[in-house]
């Protein structure tokens, strides 16, 4: 089973959620059902796709009841199913029992933190699969929303895909907006000191940069210690006649796709030959999926 990289963060965005959806107080609950009542609910996916996030269900339960156990199914055990695709109509996935006045308060937020990374994971191996039998690799970006890039990276893992830097502090990517006022000509000249300098901070910190067109990419090229040098909204005979410059240049450097990457381009992309594609699409427009908590007193 995936790991979580931190869980601290996840526990704070679950409080997060907690705070504004509760604030104290499930009328509903409160005033419907009995306080000693106990209840089960199953969880169901109920759609093609991948499971994720299913070891956050135990911290979220946690969080509105000590009291609330997250059982495994019998052939449906967790540790199978998380990051695992289904394409069943509805797969079981986790039953949870105890107090359900905490169970119901606690379903939506449960069902959001799970219909969200499932959906960014299912979207993201939907494109992996796509590249399948090509060297290129599913990448994504920082293209999240606030709070929740931990688990976004964690879902896109689960998916078959791989994650670029977490944010501004792990990585250098020198873009066009740093590049706007420096000539093609003196690309290596201001490149080589910055380049140098990060390596004398990090050897281990990854060093890409962007270009917009194959000129910027041959001087780029002329640069050492840059780790990827990213290919910005290029179509793919440009992106192929990238990767015949760079292997020319016998360079060790990666070239990553960007830019309005769809499932229907991101085969063709693929066959260029580039080592990295750049999705955007997998965090930030990932579908919902489809689970839902069948719930019995």
């Amino acid at each position: 089973m995936l790991a979580f990289r931190s869980i601290d963060e996840i526990k704070e965005l679950i409080q997060l959620a907690r705070r504004e959806d509760l604030r104290g107080d499930d009328v509903t609950s409160r005033l419907l059902v009995a306080e000693h009542a106990i209840g089960v609910g199953t969880l169901l996916q109920k759609s093609v796709g991948i499971a994720c996030g299913l070891p956050i269900v135990e911290h979220i339960c946690r969080a509105y009841d000590e009291r609330l156990r997250v059982e495994q199914i019998p052939g449906f055990h967790m540790e199978i199913i998380e990051g695992r695709f289904s394409d069943q109509a509805v797969t079981p996935l986790l039953r949870i029992r105890g107090p359900l006045r905490a169970l119901l308060s606690a379903e939506r937020v449960i069902l959001n933190f799970l219909q969200r990374m499932s959906g960014v994971a299912t979207l993201t191996n939907r494109f992996a699969r796509r590249t399948e039998g090509t060297r290129a690799k599913i990448y994504d970006t920082r293209k999240t929303i606030p709070g929740w890039r931990a688990l976004d990276k964690y879902a896109v893992r689960a998916g078959g895909g791989f994650n670029h830097r977490v944010g501004l502090y792990d990585g250098l990517l020198v873009k066009d907006n740093h590049l706007h006022a420096v000539p093609v000509k003196d690309l290596v000249a201001f490149l080589a000191p910055i380049v140098a300098r990060s390596r004398s901070e990090d050897a281990k910190r990854l060093i890409e940069v962007e270009v917009d067109t194959l000129e910027q990419l041959r001087e780029v090229l002329k640069v050492d210690g840059v780790d990827v040098i990213l290919l910005d909204n290029m179509d793919c005979p440009k992106m192929q006649q990238a990767v015949e410059l760079r292997d020319k240049s016998a360079r060790k450097v990666e070239l990553e796709a960007s830019g309005g990457v769809t499932l229907e381009m991101v085969r063709p992309i693929a066959l260029t030959g580039v080592d990295r594609i750049a999705v955007g699409a997998i965090t930030h427009s990932a579908p919902a999926m489809d689970i839902g908590l069948d719930v019995e007193a």
